[in-house]
C-alpha cells in the first residue's frame, strides 16, 4: 500500500474538514455573516458545506480503494503463491469474503471495489489522484473504471488523458469532469470509447449479443421488475411497437396511462407467446400464508420463495388457479416461523429440506441473496467427524459459498433450530447471518365466549404435531379449535411441518 498517498489523502481530508466546520459554524450562525443579509449567508453557507462534504467523500473513497488494494496484496503475500487454479479461485473468494463482511456490503460489491481498487492503484494514476483531491467522486471513479475495461493501457491512459489531463493534446472540452453528472460522463467517456476502442464495435457487439439474456429483479409491494438485454435494434423497435400499441388503446373510455398501457401490452405479448406453444419451466412455488389471510379475514402477507411478501389476495389467486406444484405451509402459531421436523440419517430428506428453505430464506452467507431453490444442504460439522443430521447442524448454502466453506478457513457455526447459522473468516472474525423477520399473526376478534377480554394468546402449544393430529385440531386442554378450520384439507399432504 502506498503509505505516502494515503498520507496525502489524510491531509487533504484535514484541510475539507476545516473548512466544513466553518461552513458548519456559518449556517449555525456561530460565525458572522459575511454580507447583509444572514440568511443568504446560511443558505450559502449549506451549499458550500455540502460541497466540502462531497470533496471528504471522495477522499474517504480513495482511502478505501489505498487500504482495499493493500489487504488485497497483504493476503497474498500471507497465502503464498497459488498451486493451482483452483487454489487460486479459493483464495479470491476468501478475501472477497473478508472485505464483504468487514464492510458489511454483499460479495458482488466487494469484488466490484476489488477490482476497482486494483485498477485505481495500477492503471488510473490520474482518476485515483483526482479522486484524492476531491475533484471527482467515486461514481466518476468507477465510470472511469468501467469505461476503461478491456482497453489496453496505452487505450485506457489515452481515455484518462483525455478527460482529466488539461494539457494533453485533444483534452476534452467543456466543464471539467468531476463537474458533469456522472451520467453525462459516462456518456462522453463512452462516446470517446466507442470511436478510439482498439477493437472494432462489430466484433465487441458479436459479444454483447452472445451475452443477451432475461432478467427477473423483486420489487417491493407486491412487484418485480422485468428485464430484457438485447440488441439495441432490438430493444428500441419492442419498445417502439408497445407504445404504438399502447397509443392504439388510448380513448376517452379508457382510464390507464400511455405507461401502464405498454407495460399491459408486453406483458399480454409474452403470455400470448406462452399459450401459442413456447415452453415454459414450472417453478416449485413455496408460500407461507396465515391461515386468516387465506380466508381473507385479516390483510397480513404472505411470503412466496424467492421473492418475499406478496398481497394475501396474490396468495389466494395462487390457490384458486390450482399451481401444480403449490406447496403450502403451516407456521407456529406463537412466532409466525415455520416448525421443525427432524431426522437422524445421514441423507437429507425433502422436508428437512423444505424446513431449511424456511428457516434460511435464502444462502445463510452474510450479504448473499442467491434464493433457496438454488441450494444446496450441508452439515455444519462433517457427518464423517461426528456431526448429526438435524436442523441445528444443517445449513443450505448456495454452490459458491458451499464451496467457500470446503476449499478456505471460512466455516459456518451456531445454527439453531429458527436463525441459520453465523460465520467465522480466516481471520477468525464473526459474522452473523441474516435471520428471517417472522411475525406472529394478529387475530383480528376473540375466538372465545362473548364478554371475555380481547386481548387473547394463544396457548403454549409443543414445537410440532403429534403424529396423527390433523392441522387446526385443539391444543392440549383446548374446548375448541385455536384457528379456523384448514379450508383445504388435502393439503396437508404438502406442508413442512
Amino acid at each position: 500500500m502506498d503509505m505516502r498517498a494515503v498520507a496525502e489523502t489524510l491531509e487533504a481530508m484535514e484541510a475539507f474538514l476545516v473548512s466544513l466546520s466553518v461552513f458548519a459554524g456559518r449556517a449555525a450562525g456561530n460565525v458572522a455573516a459575511a454580507g447583509p443579509d444572514p440568511v443568504q449567508d446560511e443558505a450559502d453557507a449549506c451549499l458550500d458545506g455540502m460541497a466540502a462534504a462531497a470533496r471528504v467523500e471522495a477522499g474517504m473513497a480513495a482511502l478505501k480503494v489505498h487500504f482495499a488494494d493493500g489487504y488485497a496484496n497483504a493476503a497474498a503475500a500471507l497465502a503464498g503463491p497459488a498451486v493451482s487454479p483452483q487454489e487460486r479461485t479459493a483464495q479470491v473468494m476468501a478475501v472477497t469474503a473478508e472485505v464483504a463482511c468487514a464492510l458489511t456490503v454483499s460479495e458482488r460489491s466487494a469484488a466490484a471495489l476489488l477490482a476497482d481498487s486494483a485498477t485505481l492503484t495500477t492503471g488510473l494514476p490520474l482518476t485515483l489522484s483526482a479522486l484524492r483531491s476531491g475533484s471527482i467522486s467515486w461514481q466518476h471513479a468507477r465510470v472511469m473504471c468501467d469505461e476503461t475495461a478491456g482497453l489496453d493501457p496505452a487505450a485506457a491512459a489515452a481515455l484518462e488523458a483525455h478527460f482529466l489531463d488539461p494539457e494533453a493534446p485533444f483534452a476534452a472540452r467543456g466543464c471539467p469532469a468531476g463537474q458533469l453528472v456522472p451520467g453525462r460522463f459516462r456518456a462522453k467517456a463512452r462516446s470517446w470509447r466507442e470511436r478510439h476502442h482498439p477493437v472494432s464495435i462489430e466484433a465487441r457487439h458479436r459479444k454483447g449479443v452472445e451475452d443477451r439474456r432475461l432478467e427477473f429483479v423483486p420489487d417491493r409491494d407486491g412487484m418485480a421488475w422485468l428485464s430484457a438485454y438485447v440488441t439495441a435494434d432490438l430493444a428500441a423497435a419492442v419498445w417502439s411497437r408497445a407504445t404504438e400499441a399502447a397509443r392504439a388503446l388510448q380513448g376517452p373510455t379508457e382510464s390507464r396511462t400511455l405507461t401502464q398501457l405498454r407495460a399491459d401490452v408486453a406483458a399480454d405479448w409474452l403470455l400470448v407467446g406462452e399459450a401459442a406453444g413456447t415452453p415454459s419451466p414450472k417453478a416449485q412455488v413455496l408460500l407461507t400464508v396465515p391461515v386468516l389471510s387465506l380466508l381473507g379475514a385479516v390483510t397480513e402477507p404472505a411470503t412466496l420463495d424467492g421473492y418475499g411478501p406478496v398481497p394475501p389476495s396474490m396468495a389466494r389467486r395462487l390457490v384458486a388457479d390450482g399451481a401444480g406444484s403449490f406447496l403450502r405451509v403451516l407456521t407456529d402459531p406463537r412466532s409466525g416461523a415455520p416448525l421443525e421436523i427432524g431426522r437422524t440419517s445421514y441423507r437429507v430428506p425433502k422436508t428437512m429440506r423444505q424446513w431449511l428453505r424456511l428457516r434460511d430464506g435464502r444462502c445463510p452467507f452474510p450479504g448473499c441473496n442467491n434464493h433457496s431453490l438454488d441450494n444446496e444442504a450441508d452439515h455444519l460439522l462433517a457427518w464423517s467427524e461426528g456431526g448429526g443430521t438435524g436442523i441445528t447442524n444443517l445449513g443450505q448454502p448456495c454452490r459458491r459459498h458451499h464451496r467457500l466453506k470446503h476449499t478456505t478457513a471460512w466455516r459456518p457455526v451456531n445454527a439453531t433450530r429458527d436463525h441459520p447459522p453465523g460465520w467465522i473468516s480466516p481471520a477468525g472474525r464473526s459474522y452473523p447471518s441474516e435471520q428471517q423477520d417472522w411475525e406472529p399473526p394478529h387475530l383480528p376478534y376473540h375466538p372465545g365466549h362473548a364478554g371475555e377480554d380481547p386481548e387473547w394468546e394463544p396457548p403454549d402449544w409443543p414445537d410440532g404435531l403429534a403424529p396423527g393430529v390433523p392441522a387446526g385440531a385443539p391444543g392440549p386442554g383446548e374446548a375448541g379449535p385455536p384457528l379456523p378450520v384448514d379450508p383445504l384439507p388435502d393439503w396437508a399432504l404438502s406442508i413442512a411441518a
